[in-house]
This record gives C-alpha cells, sequence and structure tokens, in this order.
C-alpha cells in the first residue's frame, strides 16, 4: 500500500470500519472526533480527494451531496461499480466480471468508454425489491 500520512490512515481505517456504508466528510469528521482523532473538515476533504485518486475509495456525487465508501478492490486491482437502492438510498459497491462485455460493446460500437469506478446504476435493491413484491401481493 502506498505511503499514508496520520490524517489519511485514520480516515481510510475509519471508512474500512464502515465499508457497507456510504458516508458524508461531517459524518466521517464526527467519527473521527468521537474516537480521539479530531481532524478539520477541510483536512478530512484533501485525504479523501488523494484516496480517491489512489482508488481507496469511491466518491459519489448524489442530490445530496458526495458520499465515499471503501474499496478493497484496489488492492487486487480490479474495476468495480455501485448499485444505489432508489427506494432506501443504500449504495452497495460490487464486482461483477460480467459487465466488462457491455463495457466492450459500448466502447467497439459507440465510441465511449465506461468508467467503472465512477458508474453508479439505480434501482431496487433486494430488501426494498421483497418489500416491494410482499406490497403487490397484499
Amino acid at each position: 500500500m502506498p505511503y499514508h500520512t496520520k490524517q489519511q490512515q485514520a480516515v481510510l481505517q475509519c471508512l474500512e470500519a464502515r465499508q457497507e456504508e456510504s458516508v458524508t466528510a461531517a459524518e466521517l469528521a464526527e467519527e473521527l472526533r468521537k474516537i480521539g482523532c479530531p481532524v478539520g473538515i477541510a483536512t478530512i476533504y484533501r485525504q479523501l480527494e488523494k484516496l480517491e485518486l489512489s482508488g481507496c475509495i469511491h466518491k459519489v456525487n448524489t442530490e445530496d451531496g458526495a458520499l465515499f465508501q471503501y474499496c478493497d478492490h484496489a488492492e487486487r486491482d480490479r474495476d468495480c461499480f455501485m448499485l444505489k437502492c432508489e427506494r432506501c438510498g443504500r449504495i452497495l459497491h460490487l464486482d461483477c466480471s460480467q459487465l466488462q462485455g457491455l463495457y466492450e460493446h459500448l466502447e467497439t460500437e459507440h465510441h465511449f468508454r465506461i468508467n467503472p469506478r465512477k458508474t453508479l446504476f439505480t434501482g431496487l435493491c433486494d430488501v426494498c425489491s421483497r418489500k416491494e413484491g410482499d406490497d403487490n401481493g397484499k
């Protein structure tokens, strides 16, 4: 792993501990303060930018602002993408080689190259999809 400053390491560890969640910079600042490692919000944003460039995290821009999520695929040198549930808002981090064919088709036939690390698909997660099925069955 590349060199990380103490603050960058603290931000990364906080994100890694919550890797199933997407969090805001303000939530990270609060979490770091709670564990006795206060870091200013401007510093957190700088560290998040560096971590995103290194591939350690994903940045997802939403209507409500930027969310950040840990990504372990950078260590495995693999592409991944995100799925966002339209109902609950949860963002799932996914590694699926099946999309490579779609990426190749878009590049070859439509001359458009996808950036998998910034690709966000929207739809319903399995939990919300089941709830929707249950609601329709009533």
